[in-house]
Order: C-alpha cells, then sequence, then structure tokens
C-alpha cells in the first residue's frame, strides 16, 4: 500500500510539473498511423506478451511478436477476400483476441472498422449494416442468430460474412472464413495518413438511433498516448486492465496504451463486479476503469493489498473520493472524455487539493476548451455553459448525418451538450446534460444534482432522475432508486428518502415521484441508459410514490 495520497501540497508548485508534461506529450511525434506504430512496437518489445485474455482457454496470450503477424496473417487474408482502402467492414466479436487483431489488420489495409454491439438484434444489427455501408461483417458464431433473424432481408451475401468460431455452428453453410494462409500484402500497398478513417464507431444512442462518430487514425494514436503519460514521468503502468467490452472504444485505447508503455494488457471475457478485485490482484493490475459499484460493495481486508499505480474514475461522489483512495491504496482520478473526441479533461495526479472537489480537471492534452451560452459566447469563470471541445484528433463527424453535424459543431467546436463551470484555476466542474435538464414551473434542474443528492444516502446503491409531464407545470422530477443489497424499502422508506433530499436540495428539486428498482438498464459503456427507462411505460407516474398525494399511483 502506498503512503496516504490525500496530503495537502503547494499547486503552485506542482502545477510546473503539470505543465511540462502536457508539454512533452504535444511534443511527442506520432506514427505514420496505426499499421505503423504496431510494426513500431513489435521490434521494440519483440516477445514481451502483449495481451493475455484470461478467461479463454487457448489462444488468449500472444507477444508483440505474434500479435503482428496475427496482424499480418488477416490483413492479407482480407485483401486476399476484397478488402481495400476505404472498405467498411463491420465486426461483431466478444472480447477474444481475434477482435483487436480485425482491428489492427482493418488498420493497416486503411480500411475502416464498425464495431457492433454483441448484444444486438437482428433489426439492430440491420440498422448498423445500413447506416455504415459495410460491405462485409466479421462476426463470431455466437453472435450469428442476429444477422440469420434478417433472414432474406440481410443487406449483405453469405460470401461478405466472415465466421469466426465455431466450424458446427447452426447455418454456418456459405458463409467465408478468413483465409490464414493467403498470399502476403503487396508491397506497394497504399499506406493510410494520420488523418484517414480507420472507425465508424457508434455511439449508445440516447436519443433516436445510434450515429457512427468518424475517427481517425490520428483520434487513437492521441487518446492512448495521453493515456500513457498523463499520469506522470514515474508512474509507468505496465500491467493494464480491459474490462468492458471492445465493442465499446475503452478496450480499443487501452490496448493501444499498453502498447505504447511496452505494458501488457489483460482482457476479461465480459465485465464482472464480483471478480473485478480478484483480478486486480491475480494479473498485479497497475492502471484501470475502476467501477463505482466496486467501491459500493462492504469494505474486505485485502482491499488495498494491491499495485495500483492510478485508477479512472468517473462521476464518482466527492464526499468518497479520499476514502476511496484510503480504501485501495492509490491515486484516483476523474476525467472527462467522449467516443466524438476522445479525452477532453482530465485530473492531474499531482493535483492533491483537488480530491472532493468533484472536478473533471484541466484541459486535456492536444485539446482546448471553452464554455459557452446558447449563442456561443464564451461565459466568464464561475458561470454555468455547455462545454466545447476542439483539437487535432477528434471526430470527423456523424457518418451521413448531416444535421446531426450542423446542431454538433459551431465551426470547428464540438458542442459536447454538457453544462460545466469553470474556477479561477482552470479546473472544470461537471452540472449536466444540455438535454438532461428538467424544466419545473420555469426552474431548470438538473438531473445529476438531484441523482448526486440521492446517492449520498448511505442506503442508496445508485439512482435515476428524469422528467415526467405534468399539465400544471410541464415537468415534475421523478427518482429511480436502487438500494444497497439487504436494504429493504420500509428502511429507505419513501418519506425518508424525500426527507433527505429536501435537506441538500431547493423544494422544487424534490423529486416528487419516487420508484423502487432492482437495477437499472445500462449502456455497453456502464452508463445509466435513461432512454430504456423513458420508454417503459407511456404514464411514467404509474408503480410510483407520490410524495404531493402521499400514496402509491
Amino acid at each position: 500500500m502506498q503512503q496516504a495520497l490525500s496530503e495537502t501540497r503547494d499547486w503552485s508548485q506542482l502545477q510546473p510539473l503539470v505543465e511540462r508534461m502536457r508539454s512533452n506529450i504535444e511534443a511527442t511525434a506520432l506514427p505514420r498511423n496505426l499499421g505503423a506504430f504496431v510494426d513500431e512496437r513489435a521490434a521494440t518489445c519483440g516477445y514481451q506478451t502483449l495481451w493475455t485474455f484470461f478467461e479463454q482457454e487457448e489462444g488468449g496470450v500472444a507477444s508483440y511478436a505474434q500479435a503482428k503477424a496475427a496482424i499480418d496473417r488477416t490483413a492479407a487474408g482480407l485483401h486476399a477476400a476484397g478488402v481495400r482502402m476505404g472498405t467498411h467492414v463491420a465486426v461483431m466479436l466478444p472480447n477474444i483476441p481475434e477482435f483487436p487483431v480485425t482491428w489492427l489488420a482493418l488498420a493497416r489495409l486503411g480500411a475502416v472498422m464498425v464495431p457492433v454491439n454483441i448484444g444486438y438484434t437482428g433489426r439492430e444489427l440491420d440498422y448498423v449494416l445500413t447506416d455504415s455501408q459495410a460491405a462485409h461483417l466479421v462476426v463470431h458464431a455466437s453472435c450469428l442468430p442476429a444477422y440469420e433473424a434478417l433472414g432474406d432481408a440481410a443487406p449483405l451475401p453469405k460470401a461478405a460474412v466472415f465466421l469466426i468460431g465455431d466450424d458446427a455452428a447452426a447455418g454456418a453453410d456459405g458463409y467465408a472464413r478468413i483465409d490464414a494462409n493467403a498470399a502476403s500484402l503487396p508491397p506497394d500497398l497504399p499506406q493510410p495518413e494520420l488523418d484517414d478513417l480507420v472507425n465508424i464507431q457508434y455511439t449508445s444512442g440516447t436519443t433516436g438511433f445510434p450515429k457512427g462518430c468518424m475517427l481517425t487514425h490520428r483520434y487513437w494514436l492521441t487518446i492512448s498516448l495521453v493515456a500513457a503519460m498523463r499520469g506522470g514521468e514515474t508512474e509507468n503502468p505496465k500491467n493494464i486492465l480491459a474490462a468492458q467490452p471492445f465493442f465499446y472504444m475503452d478496450p480499443q485505447w487501452l490496448t493501444l496504451m499498453a502498447m505504447r508503455v511496452g505494458g501488457q494488457i489483460f482482457v476479461a471475457r465480459r465485465a464482472s463486479a464480483t471478480r473485478f478485485l480478484d483480478w486486480v490482484r491475480r494479473y498485479r493490475i497497475h492502471y484501470c476503469l475502476f467501477p463505482e459499484i466496486i467501491y459500493q460493495q462492504p469494505p474486505g481486508p485485502l482491499d488495498a493489498e494491491n499495485e495500483l499505480k492510478r485508477v479512472s474514475i468517473f462521476g464518482f461522489n466527492k464526499e468518497f473520493h479520499a476514502d476511496f483512495e484510503r480504501r485501495f491504496g492509490t491515486v484516483a482520478r476523474e476525467s472527462f472524455g467522449m467516443t466524438e473526441v476522445g479525452s477532453a479533461l482530465f485530473l492531474p495526479r499531482e493535483a492533491y487539493h483537488m480530491i472532493g472537489s468533484g472536478s473533471c480537471g484541466m484541459v486535456a492534452p492536444f485539446r482546448e476548451a471553452q464554455i459557452t451560452d446558447p449563442d456561443g459566447n464564451v461565459v466568464p469563470d464561475g458561470e454555468i455553459g455547455e462545454l466545447c471541445i476542439r483539437g487535432p484528433g477528434i471526430m470527423q463527424g456523424y457518418y451521413r448525418k448531416p444535421d446531426a453535424n450542423h446542431a454538433a459543431f459551431r465551426g470547428d467546436w464540438f458542442r459536447t451538450g454538457d453544462l460545466f463551470w469553470r474556477d479561477a484555476q482552470g479546473f472544470h466542474y461537471i452540472v449536466g446534460r444540455l438535454k438532461d435538464m428538467i424544466r419545473r414551473s420555469g426552474e431548470n434542474i438538473a438531473a445529476r444534482e438531484v441523482e448526486a443528492a440521492l446517492a449520498e444516502m448511505p442506503e442508496v446503491l445508485e439512482a435515476a432522475v428524469v422528467g415526467v409531464k405534468d399539465p400544471a407545470r410541464g415537468e415534475e422530477v421523478k427518482a429511480y432508486v436502487v438500494l444497497q443489497p439487504g436494504v429493504s424499502a420500509s428502511q429507505a422508506s419513501p418519506e425518508r428518502i424525500f426527507a433527505h433530499c429536501k435537506s441538500r436540495l431547493a423544494p422544487f428539486k424534490t423529486p416528487r415521484y419516487l420508484e423502487y428498482r432492482e437495477a437499472l438498464p445500462k449502456t455497453p459503456s456502464e452508463k445509466i441508459a435513461k432512454q430504456k427507462l423513458i420508454a417503459e411505460k407511456p404514464d411514467l407516474r404509474a408503480g410510483s410514490f407520490d410524495r404531493v398525494t402521499n400514496q402509491w399511483l
């Protein structure tokens, strides 16, 4: 366990270290493309282990050299099948080595990967294939039923679908395989440049259908460089854990981050709150994205028995930040990023005085930030406005969505849709989503603020707040609450929850409606999927306790 990490230090003395770190990152030359990066790291690290897919019985471990060889073989096989620079290829694979191999093989060819959620139904898969104009699909046998469900309406012929996995899978006849023995790539193969497209990465789709973010080689090389170096000059995180699905962006940049530091990435088949800390200890993890739900579990005697050097937390309750670091014996830092912009804000590890502040941090390397009013005017420090980000390597736009692009960009500034304010030192604080505001009787209520108040109750595991249409006030506030294991609704009664909120919030912000839930629906990135809550029933008041009428509806 490290020494006490929440000690107060003089920020005026530490800030120059942060500025030097930023300068060093921005001065680091990027390779020509992802393929060149793979070659460079394989030449440097050779037979060091690059990845361990530790829940795979065979073939889950590869050195840098072995990974490069697999990438080259796959690139050759895809090229033999007709994949060329600019070809769009959908990839629907679980967390197996074939995912990063296929991605980086496509990158070598200058082709474009379209990651697909392995939980998608046929309808959702059809939308992504069609919207992205995918010419091929690489699919695991376990995901094949989603494609089979499309029947004759499938947008791709079987010959354009590359099957990965069990040859005996039902309906496998007629599907293609990536030729593992194809001829080597031509020596004069065109090389992609930094700003060429390599991913069409679909967002979770909080409103309507998902939108495809057009991400370049520069995007991935930048985000992984920042992640690798922003911990400071002495951190050197060699063992990195990826417990999220590869079709989401995190394991992709975590893999590149591991390559950047000459380290190893340990990949779980799927997320598990009960096994997470065991993985951290067993694989001597130095860096990971740390889910808040792990902290919410009862403390254990081995919590601090780990080799973590730093973890990333997101939207963590600021009241428990110092306790988190004490309990797990590591540095925990907030940051803010989006699929659209990559890394935008980060809290430096040197900013000890900001522990418990709730800040998302300072502007990340390669990025500029401004907070604006609805007309695009920059607001003074301390005032709330929309966070806008620009810089090299942010997304090129949403694929084939001109209206969405017009709404999302003001010039070259990307409008995040998040409400922030900034203090005089340059630290940023998130207030809530611009569209996640509840308008009650002319008052704007940030759902995030109410959720934070609810999360302060020791009986509450997590909460989500939405607006409910109301003829008199426009909207009323409804809270969905998941209680801690072993806590009953009688122990955390509606009256107790409302009283707690009233003690922390203005009366108009206190929820009127309350609904208990066993769990809340989540997006692939483990964010609460409020759109699913809202779509559950036509009248969101049904099944709720009404504070005004003091009854269940």
